[in-house]
């Protein structure tokens, strides 16, 4: 069982504690279970916290006194463990060597007793790329197959407990198959849902359509797609085996060998272990963990997997901020399925984004990362005509990753109506025209449709609003940010940067009706990501202002601005509407003043040219 962490202060300690002792706490033999952490920011804290968590384990009592410990952690390090934070001493989170503690060790194998605990900080230098996330899940990976070698691993956020008891078997069963037929499932993705869900979805984090193409409307072909988070995988689809690999004694050559998993011994003969199936290979958590720490810390350097196929032929693939869907995805193609489990009671339930800022920062990486892939040698497109990924499932992927292309329309449509009442010129046709009936049908048939959507998922109209209205918001904002990085990226300008968002433990004692980001109230910085939205709000108040006001310049014929623009630029003004509270808002309700300068600033210029233009 893998969790990932990386940073204590956007992620505290106390909300990765929680998850740790959930997955502990599972309705499985422990002596068939081991948890690896993974600490990217290589904290004393997090280990400290992990270290109690394990103590409450084996009593599981006092949970209050565990969270005031974690609480009081930073402030001191405690006696007892002095010789352990030794390792943490004089490094830097982003410079330092490999870190791996047993924290505790299931040494005479109770089925009924406490699973393997690992903590593992990976070795990070200021030179060396680490690939993020997908980089620390390769190294759990080749630490695990040294260490206890199971054939499944689980993969969850440090913000995702497991809620229901009989998840891994669940899970198991889908992975070992209803029958002997059924041996081509390579992970089982189970749905993300969240704990802390706010009445009325006002942030719009269900992603209600989304999630039904990713799980169920991916489900008919050759299975969902894999969302980084409650997923169980096979190690050997992980090590890359395809299901017609049936002679693969006669491929695995030493040589072979190191080019794919680098040039530990210990661990190319876990590798072949693993991907012969060897009967004679040891069983799960024989022996000590401890015996295999030195080889563990060679398979944890940064350097290791220099001039290997980790990232690119074996592993979590490198090359996306969203690298789920990219390995999900290249699984698939060598002819795995998966498979969706939606039990009764929800396996897993995680913490969601607040809104504003850690919203937008969770959307941008989102469309940076699907951006990377659309735009790439691992595109659908290419992929499915030199891969086993079937057609259906290859547009099911395209129409995943052209997410964040929306913002391309969707700003055309905004500018579009603005200019329109400002230069008083029309794009649309008149209302009392025939033709305006197509430019309706299609707004009432997008919204019907989405409307439906929602409600068949047990969503409010009021949810179905905040969804659309978000879903603007986030094509001015995220969207917009993520293609601009990519394109920066693809002229080699810039590289994109993967940015972690801000966890917030909460818990709700109503059924939902919760306070969490000042009860669903949309809250600013001062990042950039604001300046276009807010930038648009302005040029829609000040168009509007110019129609109603009759400061239009003179129409060319019977060209000039009419109902429909007049409207395309209410509607945008309704979808902004929590900016257009926070042009007046205070602290962080309230858009920054410096933000607003550079959007009135924006706007201003584009009324100049919209004026120009109407003159020529």
């Amino acid at each position: 069982m893998f969790v990932t962490t990386a940073d204590p202060i956007l992620e505290p300690p106390i909300i990765t504690v929680n998850t740790v002792l959930s997955l502990l706490a599972v309705d499985y033999p422990a002596d068939k279970l081991a948890c690896y952490v993974s600490d990217d920011g290589c904290s004393p804290i997090t280990f400290y916290s992990l270290v109690e968590a394990s103590k409450f384990a084996q009593l599981w009592d006092e949970y209050e006194k565990l969270c005031q410990k974690m609480e009081e952690a930073h402030k001191l390090v405690p006696s007892d463990l002095s010789a352990d934070y030794e390792a943490f001493k004089d490094i830097k989170s982003k410079n330092h060597p490999s870190i791996i503690k047993v924290i505790w060790e299931n040494k005479k194998g109770f089925a009924d007793g406490i699973p393997h605990l690992i903590y593992i900080s990976r070795e990070k230098r200021p030179n060396i790329v680490h690939h993020y996330k997908a980089g620390a899940m390769n190294v759990l990976t080749r630490i695990s197959g040294l260490m206890t070698n199971a054939p499944y691993t689980l993969n969850v956020d440090c913000d995702m407990y497991a809620n229901n008891p009989k998840t891994v078997l669940h899970a198991m069963c889908l992975m070992l198959g209803l029958n002997q037929n059924e041996n081509n499932c390579a992970f089982v993705q189970f749905p993300q849902m969240f704990y802390d869900e706010l009445k009325d979805d006002p942030f719009g984090n269900k992603m209600v359509a989304a999630f039904e193409i990713l799980g169920r409307g991916m489900g008919g072909i050759q299975g969902p797609a894999y969302a980084g988070t409650g997923c169980f995988h096979t190690r050997q689809v992980i090590y890359g085996l395809s299901p017609s690999n049936t002679d693969i004694n006669e491929k695995l050559s030493n040589e072979v060998l190191e080019q794919q998993f680098g040039y530990s011994k210990e661990f190319i003969r876990s590798v072949t272990e693993t991907l012969c199936g060897l009967k004679e290979k040891k069983t799960f958590c024989q022996g000590s963990v401890l015996s295999s720490i030195e080889a563990a810390y060679k398979v944890s350097g940064c350097r290791y997997e220099h001039n290997t196929g980790w990232g690119n032929k074996v592993g979590w693939f490198y090359g996306s901020a969203t690298e789920d869907v990219l390995t999900g995805m290249r699984i698939q193609a060598r002819g795995w399925k998966s498979a969706l489990c939606v039990p009764d009671q929800p396996a897993f339930l995680g913490c969601s984004a607040s809104g504003g800022p850690e919203f937008m920062i969770q959307r941008k990486r989102w469309a940076t990362g699907v951006s990377e892939i659309l735009f790439s040698k691992h595109s659908p497109i290419f992929v499915a005509l030199t891969s086993k990924l079937q057609f259906r499932q290859s547009l099911a992927y395209t129409w995943i990753l052209m997410w964040a292309l929306r913002c391309i329309p969707e700003l055309c449509y905004a500018i579009m109506s603005a200019y329109c009442l400002i230069a008083n010129t029309s794009f649309l046709p008149r209302i009392n025209e025939a033709a305006a009936m197509v430019p309706i049908a299609l707004f009432l048939i997008q919204n019907l449709e989405t409307l439906i959507s929602c409600l068949r998922a047990g969503l409010s109209i009021r949810a179905w609003w905040n969804n659309m209205r978000m879903s603007k918001i986030n094509a001015a904002s995220s969207q917009l940010f993520g293609v601009l990085g990519v394109i920066l990226k693809l002229l080699r300008l810039s590289e994109t940067i993967f940015e972690v968002t801000q966890k917030d433990q909460f818990t709700s004692n109503d059924g939902g009706d919760s306070t969490k980001a000042d009860a669903g109230v949309f809250t600013f910085s001062g990042s950039p990501i604001f300046v276009p939205p807010t930038t648009l709000l302005l040029l829609q108040l000040r168009a509007l202002v110019i129609a109603f006001l009759g400061l239009q310049p003179p129409a060319h014929g019977d060209h000039g601005a009419g109902l429909l623009e007049i409207m395309c630029s209410m509607w945008a003004v309704l979808c902004f509407w929590p900016f257009l509270k926070g042009l007046f808002g205070k602290a962080k309700q309230g858009i920054p003043f410096l933000t607003i300068c550079k959007a009135a600033g924006l706007a201003l210029i584009f009324l100049n040219l919209s004026k120009r233009a109407s003159m020529v």
